[in-house]
């Protein structure tokens, strides 16, 4: 079904759409953080950190990222790797990257102010359609209407369409949404219909007896709004990786991930992918002879990790281990470190999780050592 097909647009406008969803989120929104301020910045970097992420595992993260970075100009001056390490488990690490570049740009170019333009907004690193109109509309009030998985599922529903998404469908429902937004308080307005879709109209038992646009609802009339919109099979690449564990003289080796590319300017142990064919054993023999040019001795297996980042999922099998000759090492990208200070560098999850293993086993072994109960 078309979504100018179905006289939806004139039936929503004649019963006043805007003003009951908005009316519905005054009483019914989360008090959140990021909706008790007006800060262009504020509200920028909440809409970024939710990319991919949920509202409960952010809010931890916002509070500590605006007490490092209060604002534009703190977050332009602060080092690469205390951003990334702030950013850390959050993932998606190229959105932390982006805030930092273009915090640069926004001190240089437009005094430390986050521009109120469309077009000056999308030429910045990490700024798309969706987040320049979330700024643009929930802080300087412009009526921009905003598109994320949220929106497109309630407006889907609303429209019984059926069939999977796609750019020309997006096409469709944000110049369908254009329609309805307000003049007054189009970011109270965008704001209504993403929570309507967080609490609501969820991807799964959406709570349709609850909704305020139950009314509104073709796939609701037809019993459809749980095949609405077509689920989207997504699909991993698995990969069996090995790392060294590798101590000496009370400090770790790391190294650091290339600039460019996945998982940029992240630390983590040496290692690397397993072959077909070999053993975990075999392969990180292989992996630390590249990389380090020297031969391992006496590994033995330390733990198994497990995460997920873009396309991939990751088990990766740590092992503790020694060197038999002194390894060759980058100055810039391979260093030795204490065990205390491996929490000032950013790691990638599951190279943090194996930090938490061995600062964990660390206090075990100090307490048992000054006697102490294990509680």
């Amino acid at each position: 079904m078309d979504i100018h097909r179905n006289n939806l647009n004139n039936r929503i406008a004649q019963d006043n759409f805007s003003k009951e969803l908005v009316r519905w989120y005054r009483t019914h929104h989360r008090k959140l953080p990021w909706r008790e301020t007006s800060d262009p910045y504020k509200i920028w970097v909440s809409e970024v950190m939710l990319q991919q992420t949920t509202v409960p595992a952010v809010l931890s993260y916002y509070k500590k990222w605006l007490e490092l970075f209060p604002d534009v100009q703190a977050l332009a001056r602060a080092p690469l790797p205390k951003i990334l390490k702030t950013w850390e488990g959050l993932g998606y690490y190229q959105r932390a990257r982006n805030l930092h570049r273009a915090a640069k740009i926004i001190n240089e170019k437009h005094a430390g102010y986050v521009p109120q333009n469309y077009e000056d907004l999308l030429a910045l690193p990490g700024f798309g359609p969706y987040t320049a109109a979330a700024v643009l509309s929930i802080a300087y009030d412009k009526p921009y209407p905003v598109l994320d998985a949220n929106v497109r599922r309630v407006l889907m529903r609303l429209a019984g369409l059926k069939k999977g998404h796609n750019s020309q469908t997006d096409k469709r429902l944000l110049l369908y949404l254009a329609t309805l937004i307000p003049k007054t308080s189009p970011g109270e307005f965008n704001q209504a219909v993403m929570e309507v879709g967080a609490l609501i109209c969820r991807p799964k038992n959406p709570r349709c007896l609850l909704c305020p646009l139950q009314r509104f609802c073709l796939a609701y009339k037809k019993g459809e709004q749980e095949v609405i919109p077509a689920p989207k099979k997504r699909s991993y690449n698995k990969i069996e990786a090995v790392v060294g564990v590798i101590k000496n003289r009370g400090k770790y080796l790391l190294q650091k991930r290339p600039s460019p590319g996945l998982l940029a300017d992240l630390w983590e142990f040496p290692g690397g992918k397993r072959k077909e064919g070999e053993t975990l054993a075999a392969a990180l023999r292989r992996e630390l002879r590249e990389e380090l040019g020297a031969e391992v001795r006496g590994e033995k297996f330390l733990l198994k990790v497990r995460h997920a980042y873009t396309q991939f999922q990751v088990t990766l099998s740590a092992y503790e281990c020694r060197l038999q000759d002194k390894p060759r090492l980058k100055r810039d990208s391979q260093r030795w470190v204490s065990l205390r200070a491996l929490k000032q560098y950013p790691f990638p999850s599951g190279s943090a999780k194996i930090v938490r293993f061995l600062e964990e086993r660390d206090r075990r072994v100090s307490g048992h050592g000054l006697g102490l109960k294990k509680v």
